[in-house]
């Protein structure tokens, strides 16, 4: 398989993804900003789910970019990625429509840690198809603080949400976001000291 056909399903899969999320949105009856009013939770739930996808699939095309050769484990990892965002809009819809519910924020919390692991499976799929050098330079340096951490973000930005404060997992997330708005440069270098 062509890696052009491993992009372009995975670029239609999440246009789709955040297509279902906008749909999610319904307009209100009215024409004032009062009527706007119950949208807000649902905005920013929208909000923060568009900025994820949108950084996975900046990442995403930045890590297929070193593919030399598509493998079976190359495109089940990537399905397994896929899988894990395209339940986003469902988690995004339920956090907004209960207006950041503790359970509803973990929940989105556990979805996220679920999409970061599926990620490092695909990093780590692709990675083995690299000569052993290049794999060792690129794994070293990718299993870098960012993964690390958003790792750590997101698993205790569940109990956080439980026990303390949904708003501080939203805080956690934004921050892992954040962290990941620039792909990692690591890619390129480790192809630049072949």
């Amino acid at each position: 398989m062509e890696k052009n056909r491993l992009e372009a399903f995975s670029d239609g899969v999440i246009a789709i993804i955040i297509t279902i999320m906008v749909l999610e949105m319904k307009v209100t009856e009215g024409i004032n900003w009062e009527t706007l009013k119950p949208l807000i939770p649902k905005f920013l739930s929208y909000i923060l789910s568009f900025l994820f996808v949108a950084i996975y699939w900046v990442n995403h095309h930045h890590l297929l970019f070193t593919i030399k050769k598509v493998n079976a484990a190359i495109m089940w990892a990537n399905m397994n990625l896929l899988f894990w965002l395209s339940l986003v809009p469902f988690a995004t819809a339920w956090m907004g429509e209960n207006h950041f519910d503790k359970i509803t924020v973990a929940c989105y919390a556990a979805l996220a840690l679920c999409c970061g692991f599926s990620y490092n499976i695909l990093q780590a799929a692709i990675c083995k198809t690299y000569d052993e050098a290049t794999a060792k330079r690129l794994m070293t340096k990718q299993s870098s603080w960012k993964s690390i951490t958003s790792i750590v973000l997101y698993s205790i930005a569940i109990p956080i949400a439980l026990f303390i404060h949904p708003f501080i997992s939203g805080f956690l997330f934004l921050t892992v976001s954040i962290m990941w708005m620039i792909p990692d440069k690591n890619i390129e270098r480790a192809f630049e000291e072949e």
